[in-house]
């Protein structure tokens, strides 16, 4: 058992490691693009493109106003993304009711292809 924990702690701490140095090569990537002016950008071996989207950030206390009803709370339990929109798109609640209650965020995706 000793051996198991202990491989798992090793494997713990490269995977945060390696979530760290992509991350660092992540940022990168996307302000040398971004410095260019470019959201694609091809290597000899690799293809690289950047996709953004927005995102939705919800405020939990003017999400709770604008939706009193108990029911539809135990529904969500706490504010998620696509929870939201399945209620909206179940005419459950509507886009106006909760249109203060979030923020648009923008994110950029990274995308790397080999050739």
């Amino acid at each position: 058992m000793d051996k198991m924990v202990k491989r798992y702690y090793q494997l713990k701490k490269k995977q945060k490691e390696l979530e760290q140095e992509l991350s660092e090569l992540r940022g990168e990537i996307l302000t040398h693009c971004s410095s260019q002016g470019v959201s694609e950008l091809e290597t000899p071996r690799y293809m690289v493109k950047i996709v953004h989207q927005e995102r939705k950030e919800y405020d939990d206390d003017k999400l709770y106003a604008a939706i009193p009803d108990l029911e539809v709370w135990r529904l969500l339990s706490k504010p998620d993304t696509s929870k939201i929109a399945s209620l909206i798109k179940l005419n459950v609640i509507t886009e106006e009711k909760i249109k203060d209650t979030f923020s648009v965020k923008q994110v950029s995706l990274l995308q790397v292809e080999k050739k």
